[in-house]
């Protein structure tokens, strides 16, 4: 059974780490590299974010009994599959899910002017997986 109260307590931890990415959504790439705590913030900010996302879907697809994703591209690619997200959404917040990996797994190789770059043109993309997560629960009551 869906946990609507759950999903939407992960929603306004996400809503609260977006609320703190876009205070340093402006800094400059070169203030950004001067300064390692910011770098360090802003990474697991965006990793914890991502997280939240993967685990708003693997409830909902928990709850659904949909079929059980390989990976957690794949547990976006479900929500494609079932209507929760658009193609472009799933597109996008598939590429989220391969930069935590590098976040996780490769941190020695982040690219900082792509996390200024996601700072400064992806932090709505969060918004959009929110509101179609929204709209998905709505539809169901």
């Amino acid at each position: 059974m869906l946990d609507r109260d759950l999903i939407l307590r992960k929603i306004s931890e996400l809503e609260e780490y977006l609320s703190q990415l876009r205070e340093v959504k402006d800094i400059t790439l070169e203030d950004f590299l001067k300064d390692w705590k910011v770098q360090r913030a802003v990474e697991r900010i965006l990793q914890i974010s991502i997280e939240i996302c993967i685990d708003i879907a693997n409830h909902i697809i928990s709850s659904e009994d949909w079929r059980v994703p390989v990976s957690y591209s794949d547990t976006l690619r479900v929500l494609k599959e079932n209507k929760v997200i658009d193609d472009e959404l799933f597109n996008i917040m598939e590429r989220m899910v391969k930069f935590r990996n590098i976040i996780v797994h490769n941190y020695d190789r982040i690219d900082q002017a792509v996390i200024i770059n996601i700072l400064r043109n992806n932090l709505n993309d969060f918004v959009r997986y929110k509101d179609s997560i929204i709209e998905w629960i709505s539809k169901r009551e």
